[in-house]
Parts: structure tokens; sequence; C-alpha cells
């Protein structure tokens, strides 16, 4: 047997496992990105909406998502610890708190599209949103009715109650007796 025949074996007794492991390494990769992907594509679909269950999860998946071996996705997560910083800050007045919070949250979203290959400007980002005013009204209304419950549960709220028709009730006492 020569050289080329030894050769001509291995290469055919080991193809099968190269072409495996190239393959599981391709899923995995593909896997991984898919996993960024939804992270980006929920924080950019729930942007106008940041209390959101969908948007919170997504923002607690960055740190396990993205990694600070690749230069992109290091500035994700630099920014992402910037704006985690910001929502922890109690001591800014309301309103540029929430001014700050909407400029690191599309900063955010702007370095984890550089990562993931797509080309949003940050203007896009910021105002590229469609959110019904009847989306704010309702969930200010829900938040209310949350407060006065809570309120009314411990005592710092009563519930007002007004008689009605009380002639008409005496008046039926009365033919009764």
């Amino acid at each position: 047997m020569t050289l080329t025949d030894v050769l001509l074996i291995l290469a055919t007794a080991v193809s099968p496992l190269i072409a495996v492991q190239v393959t599981r390494f391709l899923d995995d990769r593909n896997e991984e990105r898919d996993r960024k992907l939804k992270v980006f594509k929920t924080l950019m679909a729930t942007r106008a909406y940041s209390l959101s269950a969908a948007h919170v999860e997504a923002l607690n998946s960055i740190d396990l998502e993205f990694t600070t071996k690749r230069r992109l996705e290091k500035s994700v997560l630099d920014v992402w610890q910037q704006y985690l910083d910001h929502l922890g800050d109690k001591a800014m007045e309301p309103g540029a708190w929430n001014i700050r919070r909407i400029d690191l949250l599309v900063d955010l979203l702007y370095a984890m599209g550089k990562a993931l290959g797509y080309d949003f400007n940050k203007t896009q980002i910021k105002n590229g949103t469609y959110s019904p005013g009847a989306h704010g009204r309702i969930e200010a209304e829900q938040a209310r009715i949350r407060e006065m419950t809570v309120e009314l549960l411990e005592g710092r709220r009563f519930l007002p109650m007004y008689v009605t028709n009380l002639t008409q009730a005496s008046s039926e006492s009365q033919s009764e007796e």
C-alpha cells in the first residue's frame, strides 16, 4: 500500500467527522447570532414601551448574549453599563432623567445595530416608532387605578357611598308595618 492509498483511506474516514464539526460550528454561530438578534429586535420593537416585560427581559439578556471578546459587542456592553447605571439614578429631576434615558437607549440600540450589521442612524431609532396616544392614556389610567386600589386597601383612601331612594325605602318599610 502506497502513501497515496493511506492518505485516501484516511481522508475518506475523517472527512465525515470534519463535516459534522464544521456543521456544528456553523449551527452554534447561527444560534448565537439569532439570540443576539432576538434581543435587538425585541428592544427595537418595544423602545416606546420601556416598562413592558419583554423590553426589561431583553435588557437583562444583553450581558448573557454579547461578549467583550469582539470590539463591536464590547461597545454594546459599555453603553449598556452606562444605561443601566442611569436607570438606577434616583437623584436626577424626572424630566431630565427621562430625556437622558431615551438618549442612552438610542445609543444602546445604535451600538447593537452596528454590532449586528444593521445600518440605522440614531434619528431613525429615536423617532421611528409608532405609539398610539390611546396606549399612553390607557397605561396612565391603569397606573392610576392601581395607585388608588392600593390606597383603598391600605386605608389611605375611602370609597364614597351615597344613599339613594331613601324616601322610597322608608315608605316601603312603613307599609310593611
